[in-house]
């Protein structure tokens, strides 16, 4: 039997309904990625699925360097047929890794391989038939999308970003794919690193047509910006926290730890913590004046092997779960902006999986009319978008707060094959509530569950996040 068949995942006559009948054909809405917009701009192509798979994957690298793979075959000058061995190589050693699924879900999907298991042995069977499918022409960044039935995607952008290629693309009116920029203004933040802080600040100020020497011309250089992207569309903020700060911070300290860096002059890790936590409560109002949805990323422990770091940069596989105190910290910037009802539409991500029951009752405490669902605790991200996390996530979601009102999956990722991490969760998620109502604990209601499945993978965020707004 074929390992990537119809009916993969789906043990029950109940999950193959609620997958085949109305989750299978419901459009993707991918929220957040990671996908350069220059390359849906030019529709990227790739000579072979080594370009394709391998070129930005830190997931796959993870994989290859624990196997034991010599760099120079990951991120080095090897050539690109012998990168892919290597990767075969590793592949049978990958069982009940995400890795393994999510490979040969992409291998059926897009280059039409479900008759052969990824191997050493099979690798340049596969590499033959993938460099063939390669040249097809519908074979490219926007073919891709398309062929994976992609409404709308979030890209994640600067705000110093001059959003051209996103322009081009939304001019583009043969392409039904709206492909609109995200908010990611992380470098603002960072202002313990004085010196890149104040060239991201000059940056910024050009992109904005002014001078930035005060702190109020930085808000109002942010401000422009963010008018700006609005108006290309942008309905969703993204801010990477790593950890949680909610330090208090008045108008005047701010200012003066401001004046401070741009002059120069590295502020303290307590001024660092105080402005940065500052600013976060702005942003969220600027989000929240606009009408977009602020999503918070956090416990995400970077940078960890300096070797990788130095050698390869930030990305590169050398990130971790991170275990920062969340609840308090988090708890105080959402009552911040509650209590005068400036809190935006907020989706929370934490990378520590042991956050999952805390975020979810922590959200309802504030739930707001008229958004159904405002506060949302986001999809499994990262380490966790594998199937143990989506169901621990999903089980949170069910039990403390209201599954039906979950905005769904996104991808995160900057490959334009990974579309088919919409269809694994698809997939589980049909599967839980399947193995539910063959276990009498939902209702025998394909209508009334399937209801709740077209919501999760589509309806939610066609909704929720307001594109046409």
């Amino acid at each position: 039997m074929q390992f990537i068949h119809a009916d993969f995942l789906l043990r029950s006559k109940a999950a193959q309904t609620l997958y085949h009948e109305v989750a299978e054909k419901l459009p993707i809405i991918d929220y957040h990625c990671h996908l350069p917009p220059v390359e849906i701009a030019e529709d990227q192509r790739w000579s072979n699925i080594a370009e394709a798979w391998l070129g930005a994957d830190h997931y796959k690298w993870r994989v290859m360097r624990t196997d034991g793979i010599p760099e120079r075959y990951i991120t080095g000058d090897a050539p690109a047929r012998e990168k892919f061995q290597k990767f075969a190589e590793a592949m049978p050693h990958a069982l009940r890794n995400p890795m393994y699924h999510w490979c040969h879900l992409e291998l059926a999907r897009y280059f039409g391989i479900d008759d052969k298991l990824l191997s050493g042995e099979t690798a340049q069977e596969i590499w033959d038939r993938a460099e063939a499918v390669c040249r097809e022409p519908g074979f490219s960044a926007r073919g891709l999308m398309v062929r994976s039935n992609v409404e709308a995607v979030c890209t994640t952008d600067d705000p110093v970003d001059d959003l051209r290629h996103h322009a081009a693309v939304a001019a583009d009116t043969a392409f039904p794919v709206r492909v609109l920029p995200a908010w990611r203004p992380d470098r603002g933040f960072a202002i313990g690193n004085t010196e890149a802080w104040n060239g991201w600040v000059d940056r910024l100020a050009a992109a904005a047509g002014m001078d930035i020497a005060t702190l109020s011309d930085f808000l109002e250089a942010l401000r422009k910006r963010h008018d700006f992207f609005h108006a290309a569309g942008c309905r969703l903020s993204d801010y990477g926290l790593n950890a949680v700060l909610a330090e208090p911070c008045t108008e005047a300290d701010m200012a003066a730890i401001f004046a401070k860096a741009r002059g120069g002059k590295t502020p303290t890790p307590e001024e660092e913590a105080k402005f940065r936590s500052r600013l976060l409560i702005l942003c969220g109002e600027m989000d929240a004046r606009a009408g977009w949805t602020w999503q918070l990323h956090f416990n995400a422990l970077r940078n960890n092997a300096t070797r990788l770091f130095q050698g390869y940069g930030p990305d590169a596989g050398g990130d971790a779960i991170g275990d920062w105190v969340v609840a308090a910290p988090l708890s105080r910037i959402l009552d911040t902006l509650d209590r005068d009802d400036r809190l935006p539409k907020t989706i929370l991500y934490s990378l520590n999986p042991r956050d999952n029951e805390m975020l979810v009752a922590l959200a309802g405490c504030f739930q707001r009319d008229p958004v159904p669902g405002k506060i949302q605790v986001g999809s499994a991200w990262w380490f966790n978008d594998q199937m143990d996390g989506m169901k621990r996530q999903l089980e949170a979601v069910s039990q403390l707060g209201l599954l039906h009102r979950f905005v769904g999956m996104l991808t995160d990722s900057r490959s334009f094959l990974s579309y088919t991490r919409h269809e694994y969760f698809r997939r589980i998620l049909c599967q839980m509530l399947g193995e539910d109502i063959e276990a009498g604990i939902l209702p025998n209601d394909l209508e009334l569950v399937g209801g709740l499945v077209r919501a999760v993978c589509h309806d939610n965020a066609a909704s929720y996040f307001g594109f046409h707004a």
